[in-house]
């Protein structure tokens, strides 16, 4: 169950064994406190959670006032310290002591962010590594907690941009099934009682009505299965990579989906050539942080080539099918000139607000789209029902 906590006890050599173990079972530790000693191992009282997670607004937070903290002279632990003080997600502030416990006892902030993969992204965990070497963690910092920002942002325009057509078309859906069960009845009763001929529009329409109410329990039940499977097939690997398919070849979604991707990668790339880690493990950490099954297939591609010679815009125009040309162009430039952070960087602004400038223009679009499906939606009951009920009153008159 989500959020249930678990108290027990268990051998290990320290507490970080038993996180380890631990996370292996899918759960993850809160506090551990240590009982007894003897020679072979030591025994621990533990309390732990299941499931719980750190919404990504969260983790921007934290990346963003952690750099701020540093170049304001604070120290690590002390920054931790407050930043612990400061969520209000109890399960991150457990997850930001456990960070602070790690630094006190001598490990680096990197290979403390690495023991929660869950929670901190690879992008962050090999900046942070990276900068380390470097003494720009502040900075490096910083910059991953922009670049975190742009995703979320780059997210919530394409999905704020959907929400409103799907409440919409849910919305007929239900009055529309409503209605069958309620009041097209009524008038299918009053039909039958003057035993008139009626339209086939009208007779499907108290056909369909007629089925549902005779068959509540089963159309419920297998909608019900229906949304249930389709949850789980999408949570698959099969079902993720044929949404990624559907997706980059549904018109005007297709040209959406190559620009917010490219934005990804470059954007991501970006960050991690300028916090000064090799291309190939950039490209590495790319491949993984990317969610399209496409795009990551052709990243790795691009890393096998790499290591091999090639150059990473050749790589990215022969993908053409889902790299925009200017990804490319840019690439290439930024290589040529030795500025392939800062053009990389270029081109996924410039993708950042194509897909701004589309999701606006969607709801332009989309608006008049819904009028006419509404008015179609009327225009076929007010012609199957209402239609007859006027010749009806005719008829008699």
């Amino acid at each position: 169950m989500d959020g249930q906590e678990i108290a027990g006890e268990r051998d290990a050599v320290d507490r970080f064994a038993l996180a380890r173990e631990l996370r292996a079972e899918g759960l993850t530790v809160i506090s551990a406190v240590e009982k007894n000693l003897d020679q072979k191992a030591r025994r621990f009282s533990f309390n732990l959670t299941l499931g719980r997670r750190v919404k990504l607004k969260d983790k921007i937070v934290f990346a963003g006032n952690l750099g701020s903290m540093l170049a304001a002279g604070l120290s690590l632990g002390r920054a931790l310290s407050v930043l612990s003080r400061q969520t209000g997600n109890k399960y991150f502030r457990q997850i930001i002591n456990n960070l602070g416990e790690r630094i006190n006892q001598g490990e680096s902030l990197s290979k403390a962010l690495s023991a929660h993969p869950k929670v901190f992204p690879e992008v962050l965990v090999a900046m942070v590594e990276s900068a380390e070497e470097s003494g720009k963690l502040p900075e490096a910092l910083k910059l991953v907690a922009e670049q975190l920002e742009k995703s979320y942002g780059l997210q919530r325009k394409i999905i704020g941009a959907l929400i409103y057509p799907a409440v919409i078309v849910v919305a007929i859906i239900v009055i529309g099934i409503l209605m069958m069960i309620f009041l097209i009845p009524t008038l299918s009763a009053t039909f039958r009682d003057l035993k008139v001929p009626l339209p086939f529009t009208t007779q499907l329409v108290i056909g369909l009505s007629d089925f549902l109410i005779n068959n509540l329990v089963v159309v419920l039940s297998a909608l019900f299965l229906a949304t249930v499977l389709l949850l789980a097939f999408g949570r698959s690997t099969t079902g993720r990579r044929t949404f990624d398919y559907l997706i980059l070849r549904l018109p005007f979604f297709n040209n959406l989906a190559r620009q917010a991707n490219s934005a990804t990668v470059l954007r991501s790339a970006s960050s991690l050539i300028s916090a000064g880690v090799s291309m190939t493990k950039t490209i590495e950490i790319t491949a993984r942080v990317v969610q399209n099954h496409y795009y990551r297939l052709v990243l790795l591609e691009a890393l096998d080539k790499v290591q091999k010679g090639f150059s990473l815009s050749a790589v990215l125009s022969a993908h053409q099918n889902l790299f925009p040309l200017f990804a490319s162009e840019m690439a290439a430039v930024g290589e040529e000139t030795g500025r392939l952070a800062d053009l990389l960087l270029k081109g996924a602004e410039f993708f950042e607000e194509e897909v701004n400038q589309v999701t606006k223009n969607m709801s332009t679009i989309i608006e008049p789209a819904l009028m006419v499906l509404i008015g179609l939606a009327v225009g076929f009951f007010a012609i199957s029902m209402i239609g007859p009920m006027y010749s009806l009153s005719n008829a008699i008159k």
